[in-house]
């Protein structure tokens, strides 16, 4: 019998656990262990509200988490409740899929100014990650300016410019939904250093762009090269040069009071104001031979009340874990830190491709996994790896005073939160922790 622990229970932990369910069939026990105590991570937390399909993808998570082989160990936080030392003591191996959770510094003076945030922080109180439900970003301005050229700018910039109505039946939380319907926001930036034949957006969200009620996307006719060099691209990315270029065609739709304006070659300076944002100083970039952003030495300043950074993430660190400072990520040699010790995911390779690349990613580590030996496969005889493994962890946590929440629990919480789900919505996200284990200890109703 072997055992696996998954440290977090997003996309890259769920397929993990699914890929090791087929490759070692009933000789598998898996716990998901996650700090949260619902699972699902960048599913629940990360993907647009407005992306519901998207986030169909968590019900077949249920079936993996439901298997009698696997165990969900929520409210546990790796590092600080238990060691990585002490589970694998307990585990033959233990997978980090942490994910990349937190904003990568803009790196510029100012940024630490009110009104200045990550993407992480702000796609969270959007979703409702008990991390940020408390952020409250300023919406009094006019002017939101969101730096960074991929498709968690356009989620900001779509949930900021789209009205209550659109808005009325995805998952965002009346937290936020609530302080957006009164924004005074009428014109959006999205920035990037490089122009729109390196811009990482993907068709279906560029689009969208163009099917807003109140909001008309705008770009800069003198930002793209010759359309003869469209012809370089591959198929997918020609295909959004080619809504970028529609859109630099219509200008203007005076009928829509938002604008979503793309502005490329474009590179943050500083950030102006007192004690909160009130500007951005602007560096205007060209391309060199290399395709490489460098500066033209011609700068502006565009007045703002509300700076969002969705510039990259970086994974969390683990005690007594190898950390890659520069990628911001677990150091590994694909996928292995040391024996017994993976990582999969964003927590492996970065921050790149989309919620279905960790498929093969996790497939491919349960693979690496299945192929090596049991490192706990010489304890005594009639000794159960299960038990050694589930049990002790229990202890562990019963020791510290650490209550758990499983499976049932956050199906618990989640029928709460459907049940509370504003009309046409389909749930409406408890926010707290303290509310969670309220709800999961009965003690309070649902």
């Amino acid at each position: 019998m072997r055992t696996l622990a998954i440290i977090g229970s997003g996309p890259a932990g769920f397929y993990t656990a699914e890929a090791a369910l087929k490759a070692m069939g009933d000789d598998i026990r898996i716990d998901i262990i996650d700090r949260l105590p619902t699972p699902y991570g960048l599913i629940r937390a990360g993907v647009a509200p407005d992306h519901q399909s998207i986030k169909a993808v968590s019900r077949r998570y249920d079936a993996v988490a439901k298997d009698p082989r696997v165990c969900f160990v929520g409210h546990v936080t790796v590092g600080k409740d238990v060691s990585i030392a002490e589970l694998l003591d307990l585990y033959d191996d233990v997978v980090l899929a942490t994910g990349a959770p937190h904003d990568r510094p803009l790196g510029i003076p100012g940024e630490e100014l009110a009104g200045v945030m990550g993407s992480s922080a702000f796609v969270g109180w959007y979703n409702g990650h008990p991390d940020h439900a408390a952020l409250a970003p300023p919406l009094d301005a006019e002017t939101a300016v969101i730096i960074g050229n991929g498709n968690v700018a356009i989620d900001c910039a779509r949930i900021l410019a789209k009205t209550v109505q659109e808005l009325q039946d995805s998952d965002i939380v009346n937290h936020a939904l609530d302080p957006l319907s009164r924004s005074s926001i009428r014109a959006i930036h999205i920035m990037g250093r490089r122009g729109p034949h390196q811009a990482s957006f993907t068709l279906k969200e560029v689009g969208e762009l163009g099917e807003l009620e109140r909001a008309t996307p705008l770009v800069r006719t003198e930002d793209f090269p010759p359309a003869d060099a469209d012809s370089t691209l591959e198929t997918g990315q020609r295909r959004v040069v080619e809504v970028l270029r529609r859109y630099a065609g219509q200008g203007p739709d005076k009928s829509r009071p938002v604008t979503i304006s793309l502005d490329f070659f474009l590179r943050p300076l500083r950030i102006l104001g007192d004690g909160r944002v009130e500007a951005i100083e602007l560096m205007r970039t060209r391309l060199d031979d290399e395709g490489r952003a460098v500066d033209t030495g011609e700068t502006l300043t565009l007045p703002c009340g509300l700076v969002v950074s969705a510039i990259g993430y970086r994974t969390d660190p683990i005690p007594d874990v190898p950390f890659d400072e520069r990628l911001g990520r677990f150091a590994n040699e694909d996928g292995l830190i040391r024996p017994g010790l993976w990582c999969v995911g964003w927590a492996r390779r970065g921050p790149t491709g989309t919620i279905g690349t960790n498929r093969p990613d996790g497939i491919a580590m349960a693979e690496r996994i299945a192929g090596t030996p049991e490192r706990h496969a010489a304890d005594q005889p009639g000794d159960s790896a299960e038990n050694r493994a589930r049990k002790g962890l229990d202890a562990l946590l019963t020791a510290r005073g650490i209550e758990p929440t499983c499976f049932s629990d956050w199906q618990r919480l989640d029928a709460a939160e459907v049940a509370r789900a504003r009309a046409g919505a389909p749930r409406e996200k408890i926010v707290t922790l303290d509310e969670m284990r309220a709800l999961v200890a009965g003690e309070a109703q649902a």
